[in-house]
Parts: C-alpha cells; sequence; structure tokens
C-alpha cells in the first residue's frame, strides 16, 4: 500500500493542507469503517498506523487482538515518537 494512494483513496488529495476539516473527518472515519472490516493484518496495520499519524487511531487493545501486532504497533509509535524528539 503506497501512503500518497492511501490519501488519495480517503481525502481525494494527498496533500493534506488542501483537505478541508469535513472531508478530513469523514475521511477518518472512513478508515475507521475500513479498519474495523480488513481481514489482512497487514491492511489492518497501514490503515492504524495512517490513522495514527492524523492522531484518530483506536486503541492498540481494540485495533489488533494479537500481542505481535500490538508490539510493531508500540515499535512504530515508539519509532515516530523518536524522529519528532530529532526535530
Amino acid at each position: 500500500m503506497d501512503f500518497d494512494e492511501q490519501l488519495r483513496r480517503y481525502f481525494g488529495t494527498s496533500d493534506m493542507a488542501a483537505v478541508p476539516p469535513a472531508a478530513r473527518e469523514a475521511g477518518i472515519e472512513h478508515m475507521r469503517v475500513d479498519l474495523g472490516l480488513a481481514a489482512q493484518p497487514a491492511q489492518r496495520f497501514v490503515l492504524w498506523a495512517l490513522l495514527h499519524t492524523l492522531g484518530s487511531a483506536p486503541d492498540l487493545d481494540v485495533a489488533f487482538k494479537d500481542e505481535s501486532e500490538r508490539e510493531a504497533a508500540r515499535n512504530l509509535m515508539d519509532l515516530l515518537g523518536a524522529a519528532d524528539r530529532e526535530e
């Protein structure tokens, strides 16, 4: 899954600065629905990661039933947090 492709799918553009607030909320809601319906772990992770970067991800225990998937999500959060601190 390509990041820009996912942004275009849910928001109609890969430029998040150009997305009006109502369209942003609608795209996030669409992603949350797709996350709930996703059967493949990789697809669920990608959707959760995008939601996380937008500040709208569900809690790990809600998003992932498997502990290894929750651990992968924690690792991503740690990596993103470290990158933010370096800026």
